[in-house]
């Protein structure tokens, strides 16, 4: 090997030492902010829209469902794009670097696919076009996030990952305040966030330096069996990384239960559907305050202390806690308060479980693709969490009310208890991922 080659690769796999700078940062947390503007924003508002146009006259459990059924779908593509484009840019030779062909690559094709989304008049070509979006989100993050490990020192990690986290409140709530307050259509709504996700995100993919892959290092094939084989990643040889995967997993899971089918349960379970959308902003609103309140002030926090596993810990109940105020006390301005108490404690937890989970990779050399299976933990769940709590909400529902009704009254008392069950659930898993946590010993 060269002496070219050898710094190359010291560039390319070794934990890095100097601290980015605060320009670099702010382009980080900009292009992040297009990121979650433009999935989170269909996830709470624009596709529960567009699949209640679609549907018409349908009961709001049959609204739910299909709501349910579209972004599960779409998990089991993230279950693959995610590890698969994580993989691929780990094996990336290119004279710009090793990630950020795929940020290109993934920016073009979520927003293209978003811009078809909005077309898009029958169920199945919602499901298409979702899933295509979230293929291009997870090709995106992939790549973006494996910056994190490639460029920040492990002493910055925690600050920097509040910079993941602070701009996906203020995107949701951003994108939801452009769709609602400026009243566009469904369609124009799909058109902003995709090229707001494009603008963003270019001048941190342009401005930033990227390790190239030097040609003397080789890397194994990227057979279907090398491909398979990387998405087992033994517990018994890697306890932490498993510990701090299953934490991700039930936290996110519970994190998501309590807030995909939020637009619903403003509709149904509160019985406020003339105000659900200026309600859904309120509560975004207050959730992204103490969310980037958090997020920033306990990542950097973790940083200062030396401290992981304690905040991940406090963080999870806090959203246990948010969640059965929910189930429990079914009230407006009661919601106010749990949406300041959830914000609190998910902020928290993305910016020192991100730090965490950049601490416990198994290979420098595979970075990509094993953050690609961390990213899973965020992104399947939040998936699947509107069909499996659909599930929870039909269930609790027909056992309050002994079926589902026609008749007003009957359906209230059932979206209510449906809903009661949905946050219960939410809980369980948080608090199941809060003592997930405890087992870790290679991160205090």
């Amino acid at each position: 090997m060269t002496t070219t080659q050898a710094r190359s690769t010291v560039g390319a796999f070794s934990e890095p030492t100097k601290k980015v700078s605060g320009g670099w940062i702010a382009l980080f947390a900009t292009a992040w902010l297009g990121i979650w503007m433009a999935q989170l924003t269909p996830i709470q508002l624009l596709l529960p829209k567009q699949v209640e146009e679609e549907l018409d006259a349908a009961s709001w459990i049959d609204n739910v469902v299909a709501f349910g059924i579209i972004s599960a779908v779409a998990g089991v593509c993230a279950l693959v794009a995610f590890p698969l484009s994580g993989a691929l840019s780990d094996r990336t030779r290119s004279r710009f670097g090793r990630r950020r062909p795929w940020i290109l690559g993934g920016t073009i094709v979520f927003a293209v696919a978003l811009l078809l989304l909005g077309l898009q008049t029958t169920m199945v070509g919602i499901g298409v076009f979702w899933s295509l979006s979230l293929i291009g989100f997870c090709v995106l993050t992939a790549a973006i996030t494996a910056t994190i490990s490639d460029q920040v020192p492990v002493n910055q990690r925690g600050f920097v990952s509040g910079w993941v986290s602070a701009p996906q409140a203020i995107g949701t709530i951003l994108g939801i305040l452009l769709v609602t307050e400026l009243a566009l259509a469904t369609a124009i709504g799909y058109v902003l966030v995709a090229v707001l996700q494009v603008l963003l995100v270019l001048p941190f993919l342009f401005s930033t330096r990227d390790a190239t892959l030097p040609a003397g290092v080789e890397r194994p094939r990227l057979t279907a069996a090398v491909l398979l084989g990387g998405f087992w990643i033994s517990p018994r040889a890697f306890p932490d990384f498993g510990w701090t995967l299953l934490s991700r997993i039930l936290v996110n899971l519970g994190n998501a239960l309590g807030t995909t089918l939020l637009l619903y349960f403003l509709m149904f379970g509160l019985d406020r559907g003339d105000s659900a959308e200026d309600d859904l902003l309120l509560l975004t609103a207050v959730y992204m305050v103490f969310f980037i309140a958090s997020a920033l002030g306990i990542g950097k926090l973790s940083d200062r202390l030396g401290k992981r596993k304690v905040f991940v810990y406090i963080a999870a109940y806090l959203q246990a806690l948010a969640a059965l105020i929910l189930a429990f006390v079914p009230d407006f301005t009661v919601a106010i308060g749990a949406a300041g108490l959830l914000g609190l404690g998910y902020g928290s937890f993305m910016a020192v479980d991100q730090a965490l989970a950049t601490q416990v990779l198994p290979d420098a050399q595979s970075r990509g693709k094993d953050l690609g299976i961390m990213n899973i933990a965020t992104a399947v769940p939040q998936a699947v969490a509107p069909l499996l709590g659909a599930f929870i909400v039909v269930v609790c529902a027909g056992l309050a009310v002994g079926g589902v009704h026609v008749d007003p009254d009957a359906a209230f008392a059932g979206a209510n208890a449906g809903f009661a069950g949905l946050f219960v659930a939410a809980a369980v898993m948080a608090a199941l991922g809060g003592l997930a946590i405890i087992p870790i010993k290679s991160v205090t």
